[in-house]
């Protein structure tokens, strides 16, 4: 269903409409929960350079998508990458939403 969701709003939207990149970043989360962890991994980081590019490395949709990257990574084990993101993601939040923000809290 998410493949086929974000085919169709890559052909309508384009590949960099923000509603894009979420279904991107969604369809990646469903990849990790079936292990396919490599696969989720390389959309994960595709998801956040777009998201970077288009709506900025502060924006707080592209700090969601770091966010389920180190995720995806603390999961893998892969401890020392994760807190790296996990760090910039909670940054960004507190200067972007305040650090009283429920997400910014949630982050932390």
């Amino acid at each position: 269903m998410h493949r086929q969701t974000l085919a169709t709003r890559k052909k309508v939207l384009r590949k960099e409409h923000p509603d894009t990149l979420t279904t991107m970043n969604n369809l990646t989360l469903v990849l990790g929960r079936q292990g396919k962890y490599e696969e989720a991994e390389s959309m994960h980081r595709q998801t956040l350079a777009t998201s970077e590019k288009v709506l900025g490395k502060e924006h707080p949709s592209t700090l969601t998508t770091i966010y389920c990257l180190a995720y995806h990574l603390a999961n893998r084990r892969r401890y020392t990458e994760s807190t790296t993101l996990y760090e910039r993601a909670c940054a960004g939040f507190k200067d972007v939403l305040g650090k009283d923000h429920p997400t910014t809290r949630a982050c932390r």
